[in-house]
Parts: structure tokens; sequence; C-alpha cells
């Protein structure tokens, strides 16, 4: 059967989703249509019956926009998704929403739409790979041994973050990773050469990248060599594919005009007409679903791998159990255990140090048990604490490490992680100056809405960073971590708060987790076994006081030294005070009602919350009747003992704050 043929199903039924849903995005799918058919066809090792098996390409959509594509492919090709979901596009509930997310249809490897990120997610995927085989390839064992496609469009070159992720995948020598530029010269404005003029392959071969330039996108045989080429060189390839936007559309191919609107009853007809495709809406014949079906030829590669990990097994039995506890994202059997032990005798042995540095405490104890750790930092790790002494680089030449410096790359760096997580078989975790979560929102943001695990260490958390002044000290930015869906976000406030964080950031599996820690030294809290064990249900009673609370003081991080000091007054003066430490504010809100109303009784009014962060998130805890001791302006360029002092982070203003309310 004709290819060109076999890729108009394509077209047909991405022209037919947009229709019936009355908008999308049909030119990307429509134009890509041939590239997608030769490589889902020839080259994608796939078992649609498995998505998950764990040696299979991945493939990501990095134009998300164009999702119609990956949906037509996954029913052509024979995924559980059924021609009434490409009816139900963009449809509530539906597995086919508007752009391509993770946990709805089978297949979709990770969630795009914000332009860059899906190539980024690729570049930490090929990542994942690379280091995974390092790791576990024996001679004549190759059981980790797979590509990771991306198909991306002008926009997603256009962003920034496509910029920093490719530029470390060549330096990394990602040679699995190929990656398809969809050249038809359209966004969503018009004709981009008047904003994006860039000289495309000259720039990714700046990068270490293998560069095929003007493969004609829409030549089946084109499309086969260079994917051949592709596979022969050791670097990462970038395909540059002209194509037609909205090929087959006699009115509108080649016009921002089928960029982001359906073609319309008229010209869809006429598209029909002008392809040969003489089938009704989401009609597509028998024998072009058989040269689509790929599930016979899936499950005889799955289980010719299936074979080659028994081989494996037989030959290395020990790394086959450590791969496929990875893999399943099992933590060791002894975790529970040793990790208990850990955070009693850092309790037991009190130091007061900088949350940073007990943050490298924790890896360094939490690190012996998991070689699955990923871990990396942009271009800080000296400040972010993040190596450990197990941490080994990963390099072009040896990958089998457990450490990336992803250089000055915040938003790569957690959109890379992202793509590491997807992948299996590592906990990754990355660090930057929590300041610069900011360059790095969205990606967070995706992980949460993917929900998946990524890890990230926001050091030099407040104004206590001083002299560096208010371009890098944090105001705003723990309230917005704490007010994302699906966010873990812990502010610890001594070395056992902090090793429980990192803890349960180990085991959430199905979230992101903030870790926020302080550049200063912090001194640690005497607690109870029964308290060392509510840390992890987010807020808990930290000293308290004869009888009913008159007064609540709840604290984080290193405020909660300062209102364990301004209690210490008031109790001296009369007044019955507890301190409630909330090092997480989501987990606390998880807890059940009756613990909740055990730590903050609802009887209580007078309370005062103190934190070095924006105020007005605590008004959740304190009531409109309460007390606030927070940020309402951005910081100063000051030593942070007189910041503390000149923004209200002392005792007495504490003490003073607290006998007002109760006056």
């Amino acid at each position: 059967m004709d290819r060109k043929h076999l890729a108009n199903a394509i077209r047909a039924l991405s022209m037919d989703g947009v229709q019936q849903a009355n908008s999308g995005h049909p030119g990307a799918p429509m134009g890509m249509a041939d590239i997608a058919e030769v490589l889902w066809r020839s080259h994608l090792n796939h078992n649609p019956a498995n998505p998950e098996w764990a040696d299979r390409d991945r493939f990501v959509l990095s134009n998300g926009h164009g999702s119609m594509l990956i949906y037509s492919l996954l029913h052509l090709s024979g995924y559980a998704l059924s021609i009434d979901e490409l009816k139900n596009f963009r449809q509530l509930h539906s597995k086919t929403p508007g752009h391509p997310e993770y946990g709805y249809a089978p297949g979709v490897e990770t969630t795009t739409g914000p332009l860059g990120q899906g190539i980024t997610n690729a570049v930490g995927m090929a990542l994942a790979e690379k280091t995974l085989a390092a790791q576990f390839n024996k001679s004549g064992h190759e059981i980790v041994d797979h590509y990771t496609y991306a198909f991306m469009g002008d926009g997603c070159l256009m962003e920034g973050i496509s910029h920093e992720a490719c530029s470390l995948a060549g330096t990394l020598g990602l040679g699995k990773l190929i990656a398809f530029w969809d050249d038809n010269g359209i966004s969503i404005d018009g004709h981009v050469e008047g904003w994006f003029s860039d000289d495309t392959p000259k720039r990714f071969e700046s990068y270490g990248w293998h560069v095929i330039p003007a493969v004609d996108g829409h030549d089946p045989d084109a499309i086969d060599a260079a994917i051949k080429a592709a596979k022969a060189d050791p670097r990462p390839t970038l395909i540059c594919t002209k194509t037609i936007i909205g090929f087959g559309s006699p009115n509108k191919s080649g016009s921002h005009d089928c960029h982001g609107a359906p073609l319309g009853a008229d010209e869809i007809a006429a598209t029909r007409k002008q392809l040969g495709w003489q089938h009704g809406p989401f009609e597509i014949p028998a024998d072009v679903y058989a040269q689509w079906d790929a599930k016979e030829a899936g499950a005889a590669k799955e289980a010719a791998w299936n074979d080659k990990f028994a081989a494996y097994a037989a030959a290395y039995p020990a790394e086959a159990a450590e791969l496929k506890r990875r893999l399943n994202g099992e933590l060791p059997a002894e975790w529970e255990e040793k990790t208990r032990q850990i955070i009693a005798d850092l309790q037991a042995n009190p130091a007061n140090i900088a949350s940073r540095k007990a943050s490298q405490n924790a890896l360094e104890a939490f690190g012996q048990m998991l070689p699955e750790f990923l871990g990396g930092s942009a271009d800080l790790a000296p400040s972010n604490l993040t190596m450990w002494s197990g941490s080994k680089s990963v390099s072009a030449e040896d990958a089998s490490g457990n450490y990336i410096h992803y250089g000055v790359r915040e938003f790569g760096m957690t959109a890379i992680m992202n793509g590491i997580a997807l992948h299996g078989g590592f906990v990754p975790y990355g660090a930057t100056f929590l300041m610069f979560m900011e360059y790095a929102r969205n990606a967070m943001r995706m992980a949460a809405l993917m929900k998946i695990q990524n890890i990230q260490v926001y050091t030099h958390d407040s104004i206590g960073l001083g002299e560096d002044g208010p371009t890098h000290q944090p105001v705003e930015q723990m309230a917005s971590l704490r007010m994302t869906p699906n966010m873990n976000t812990w502010r610890p406030c001594d070395q056992v708060e902090s090793a429980v964080a990192w803890k349960l950031a180990i085991e959430r599996k199905d979230a992101p987790t903030a870790l926020i820690f302080s550049r200063q030294n912090l001194a640690q809290q005497a607690r109870s076994a029964e308290q060392v064990a509510n840390i992890a249900k987010g807020g808990y009673i930290l000293k308290d006081c004869q009888g009913q609370p008159e007064l609540i003081l709840i604290a984080t991080g290193s405020e909660v030294e300062l209102a364990v000091n301004a209690a210490a007054e008031l109790s001296a003066q009369g007044t019955n005070v507890r301190v409630v430490s909330m090092p997480s504010t989501d987990a606390f809100d998880r807890q059940d009602a009756a613990y909740r109303e055990s730590v903050l009784p609802s009887d209580v009014t007078a309370r005062v919350a103190i934190e070095a962060g924006i105020a007005d998130f605590w008004y959740k805890y304190v009531g409109f009747d309460g007390r606030i001791i927070g940020m309402t302006t951005f910081g100063e360029s000051a030593p942070a003992d007189e910041l503390f002092k000149m923004f209200g982070f002392t005792t007495e203003n504490v003490v003073n704050t607290a006998k007002e309310l109760l006056d």
C-alpha cells in the first residue's frame, strides 16, 4: 500500500477530530504525517499491548498543540484508544485532551503543550537511558538499549529552554536522542521569518549535534534515510524536515489559517478530494488498519527483549534484581528501618547547622542505600550542598555516575528531571537558590500536573541571604509553591526536620517536592519520640504549656527558633503559649480534622504566624483576627542580622505582637 495513503489516515483523523471539537490545531499533524508514518511504522520499537515495556523507544510530541497527531498514531497502531475517544477530542473526561496529558491516553509519555518542554523532557529520557545503560549493561547483554524521538516546531526552538536542554544534550553526547524539526515556517502570527531568522542547523552544530539539513518532510524515502543516518551517528541528531503546514488542504495549507482552527466542512471535503481519501469522517478502512497495526510486531519485540533479560538475569542475578527494583520504583528492603534509625540518631545528637548542610548530611546517609539517586545542581553545588561522598559526575565519556552538572540552566534542569522521572529507574533531585525557582516554575508545575517525582533543593531561603540583596532574597516564592496543586513543600527548622523531609520526598513517587533550606545555622530543637514521628504530619506541637493555651505561635524554618525564644519570654510573664512547627502546610492540611484540631484548637483564636516570606499566605492558619510577622515588601542589601531586625524578626517584636493581640 502507498505510504502516502497510510499517512493520509493521520491527516483525515486529525482534521476530523479538530472539526468535531470545533477547536484545535490541524496544521501540524497534517504537515508531519509523512514523518510520523515512517518513524512509527519502520523504526519505533514499542508494544501497544504494553505501553510500560521498559526498553521501548520513547516518543515525545513537543509541539503538543498538534495532539491529534499522537492520538491518531496511538489509535492506528493498536493502543487502547478507541475511535470514540478520538471523536471526543477536547471533551470533558476524554482520554484525548487538547494537549497530550500523561496518564490519560496509553502511550503518551509526557504532558506537552508549553513549548520547548517536550524536547527538554526528551533530553531527560535520553539521559536516563544512557546512564541506566552505563550502570547495568554488560558485554553481550545490552538490556537497556532504546531511542528517544521528539517532534518539535518553530515555537519549541524559539523558547529559551530548548537552548538550555539541547546544549547540554550535545555536551553529554546523548546519541540515542533524535529530534525532528518541523520546519514549516508558520506560527500562530503567520510566517516566522519576521521574528525567527536563526540559522537553526548551525545552532545545533555548535551544540555538538549531528545535523541532517534540508530533508523533504513529505518524501518517505528521504525521511527513512535520515533516521538511519541518525542512528549510525554517536551524537544526538537534529533532522531538519521541510514541511507544508496543513498538507493536503487546497486553500489553507502553507498558511497560519490552518495552525489553530478547524478547516471547516467545505475545506475538509476539498482536502479529502485532493488527498484521494474517499472515506467518511473517522472512517478508516480495514486494510489501512492492518498496515498500521503494531500489536503483533510489538509483542514479538518485547518477547525478544524478555529473552535477553532472562539471559542477563542468569548471568548477573544481583544486577537484574536491582534493575527490576529500580524500574518498579521500589525502595530497598532495609529502607524504613534504617531511615528511622538515622532520624532517631540525629535527634539524639544535636547539631546547630544550616539546614542546607543538614540536607547534605541526609543525602550522605540516605545515598548509601539509593543507587537510583541521580542528583544535580544548576551550577551551585558548593552553595546548595548537593554533592555527597558517593557522588560521581555523569559525562559524555562515562555516563555511569549519579550526578549531573546542569550548568546555569534552572528551567532546563527541572524539565530534564521530569523526563528522567518519566523514563524510570531513578530518583532525580536538582538544586538552585529558592529565588531562582522562578526560572523553573513552569517545569515544576508540569511535574505537579503529571503527578511525578521531582525533588528540588531550594537553598538560601529568605532575607537571611543578606548582602546579595533583594534580587536574590525570595519573598513570595514559598507561598507560590505551597499553593500549587499536588506540590509537596517543606521548610525544615533543623537537621531532624530536614531528614524527615528528605525521607518523605524520596518515598513520594506521585508528586514533586520542594525542599527549602537555609543558608544560616539553625538551632536544633528538643523533641520526644512522638514529636519526631509527628514531623511527617507537616505541623505539630513543638513546645506546649500546662492547660489550655492562650496563644499559639506558628513558625517554619529559621523562624521556629525565634518562636521558641519568644514563647519562653511570654511563658515567664505568665502567658500559656504553644509553639507549632509547621514545616509543610500541605502535609498538615492532609491530616484528619481531629489531628488538625489537636494542634490548632479552633477555640484558641489568638495566633501569630512567623515566617520570613510573604505574610498574606498565613491568614489561612491565624484567621483575620490573628497576626502575621512576615514580609510585605522585597528585602534589602545588608547583613542578615540587620535585615531580620529591620523587618521585625526579633524576639522582642514577636513578644510585643503577641501582647497586643492578647490585650
